[in-house]
């Protein structure tokens, strides 16, 4: 799906830290997240779960749903989650993240070369 981008939520074990961001590919944003190669936001929080994404047309547009978003009351946030994923369980399996993948992105950080 050529130019499509994503935004997305992730979220801690006790869901009260949420994250938004922005990527045109999720299945490699969320591995990088997930393998904590950095000093982020999501590293010092244990943000970990993916719990929420959309699809759209450019990343102009997805950039303007995150900054929505971004001024959306915390409640908002909550009612849009459980609409798509009541009970808050990490939606990244269901798209190819796995253990390889997250493996891979933190050589990516070190700038391991992937096979």
């Amino acid at each position: 799906m050529k130019g499509v981008a994503y935004v997305y939520f992730m979220s801690n074990q006790y869901n009260n830290v949420l994250y938004i961001g922005v990527t045109s590919n999720l299945a490699c944003r969320v591995s990088e997240h997930k393998a904590k190669s950095n000093n982020s936001f999501t590293a010092k929080y244990k943000i970990n779960k993916l719990v929420y994404f959309e699809s759209t047309a450019s990343i102009k547009d997805a950039i303007a749903r995150e900054k929505q978003f971004k001024n959306w009351k915390r409640e908002w946030k909550n009612k849009l989650i459980n609409g798509m994923n009541p009970d808050w369980k990490d939606l990244s399996e269901s798209m190819g993240v796995d253990v390889q993948l997250i493996s891979e992105a933190k050589g990516w950080y070190k700038g391991e070369k992937i096979q």
